[in-house]
This record gives structure tokens, C-alpha cells and sequence, in this order.
């Protein structure tokens, strides 16, 4: 009988510091939310790296961050805007050095309203995919020699294959692949999009990493897992042939539910 995959999770700081047993005991795969917003990004971020370094000493599981996404669009049409996210990506990636973190998690380009509209004017669907290689072209090189993985998570996406596509078309290890099951789910009850199995067979083997979160179909809850209606079953059983490629990230609001979480997926033999 194989072994359960092992659950990973998404958390501030403060949060390690209470789960720092937890975590390293199976050396569970940890993505660290302290880095998403600009004025922590311009500022100095490194004393946050040294507290986290002194917090995981002992810890060699896979460490990710989520990268800065607060109004931020990676195919922004506009070229003054695009430069300035290309410079939040880059400051994500600098922390990602000094962490010594293997993956960034940036966000999807897709919006409801594209999947409308990008085949009503010609050309739009490849705009998106040009404009994205504007901004994340100039940091692909500094990524790969890094060894950091930018993973696409999608947020409105309606449409999973686009977001597959958009990836592929870098040609890097260095660009892959997120699915949230939670903005899945909303787009699943809201937007009339695939359930939230089919995007993860839909990414396949460029699926890197997964927010593990429960929601109701029409908002993004961020419930602990078990307490919405996502299809865990159908889930895991898409995840299974990938192996320990994708990191499983509990992504919660309340951070109290991680364990709770972890304890129902094992309940139900579908992960620890």
C-alpha cells in the first residue's frame, strides 16, 4: 500500500512559530505569507528572512512564498504598470534567494470576462500570453538560477486549459502551474467552469503546487478542509498519479483549522 501524501501548508511567521513542531516532524512543505505586500517589499524585509531562518533550523522540507499579488496583473496592457509589477516579481524572487525558498506563487491573468471575449477580437488570446512574457521575461533568468519555480495560480480563471498554455509557452522550469480548489470551486458554482477535478487534470504535469482550501461554490471562503462542498475525493484521486510533484498547501483563513484539516483528510485516507 503506498503512503498517504503528506499535507504542507501557507502561513505567516507568527503561525510557524506555533506549528514549527508539526511541520518539521514529516518535514511538510511550508509557504510563507509574510512577503505579498508592497510596503513590506520596499522596505526591509530582511529581518523577517532571519526570524524565519531562525524558526526553521531543522527544517528541510520544500519552502515556498506566496509572491506579491495585491493589484497587480501581469499582463497589464499598460507599460508603466507592467514595469512596476516585473519589479515586485523580481523583489519576490530577491527574498526567495535570501530565504533559500524553491517556489513563488504569483496569479493568474485570467479574468471571467476573457474567457468571453479573448477569441471576439483576433488576436487577444495570444495579447494576453505576449503581454505576460513582457513582464516576466526579464526575471526568468534570475528564477532558474535561483532554482525557484513560479507557479500561475488561477483566480477567476474560467477556462483551466489557459492557464496551462500560458505557462508551456515560457519553456522554463522556472514557470509552472498552481491550482487553488477553492477559486476553482467559485468558478465551478458561480461562473459555470469545470469542478475542480477537472483543472487539475487538466494542468497534469505542470502542476507544481495546490492551495487546499474549502468553499461553498460562489465565494472564496478559505474554509477549513471539510467544511464547504469541494469534491475531495475526486480531488485527491486526480492528484494521484503526479506523485509528490505538486506541494499540497493548506491555504486557510482562520490557521487554527490546518490541523483539524489534516486530521479530516486523514480520516477519510486521502493524505496526512
Amino acid at each position: 500500500m503506498t503512503s498517504l501524501p503528506v499535507l504542507g501548508a501557507a502561513m505567516p511567521l507568527d503561525t510557524v512559530e506555533t506549528l514549527r513542531d508539526w511541520l518539521i516532524a514529516d518535514q511538510r512543505d511550508l509557504e510563507i505569507q509574510d512577503f505579498i505586500h508592497a510596503d513590506v517589499l520596499n522596505g526591509d524585509w530582511q529581518p523577517r528572512v532571519d526570524r524565519a531562518r531562525k524558526l526553521l533550523d531543522g527544517y528541510t522540507g520544500r519552502l515556498g512564498i506566496h509572491g506579491p499579488f495585491w493589484g497587480l496583473n501581469i499582463a497589464n496592457p499598460d507599460p508603466d504598470l507592467r514595469a512596476l509589477v516585473t519589479r515586485r516579481m523580481d523583489q519576490g524572487l530577491a527574498v526567495c534567494e535570501a530565504l533559500g525558498a524553491t517556489q513563488m506563487v504569483i496569479h493568474s491573468p485570467y479574468t471571467t470576462w476573457m474567457y468571453n471575449n479573448l477569441d471576439n477580437i483576433d488576436g487577444q488570446r495570444q495579447n494576453v500570453i505576449d503581454l505576460t512574457h513582457e513582464t516576466l521575461d526579464p526575471v526568468i533568468a534570475r528564477a532558474e538560477a535561483a532554482g525557484v519555480t513560479m507557479v500561475i495560480e488561477n483566480i477567476e480563471d474560467k477556462d483551466p486549459d489557459a492557464r496551462r498554455e500560458l505557462a508551456l509557452s515560457f519553456d522554463s522550469a522556472a514557470v509552472q502551474v498552481s491550482i487553488d480548489t477553492g477559486h476553482a470551486h467559485y468558478a465551478h458554482g458561480s461562473t459555470g467552469a469545470p469542478p475542480v477535478d477537472y483543472f487539475v487534470k487538466s494542468a497534469g504535469e505542470t502542476l507544481h503546487h495546490i492551495h487546499l482550501q474549502d468553499a461553498d461554490g460562489y465565494a472564496d471562503r478559505h474554509w477549513a478542509i471539510g467544511k464547504g462542498t469541494v469534491n475531495w475525493p475526486a480531488v485527491f484521486a486526480a492528484l494521484a498519479p503526479l506523485g509528490d510533484r505538486p506541494r499540497l498547501i493548506m491555504e486557510l483563513r482562520d490557521k487554527s483549522g490546518i490541523l483539524p484539516s489534516a486530521a479530516w483528510l486523514e480520516s477519510l485516507g486521502l493524505a496526512r
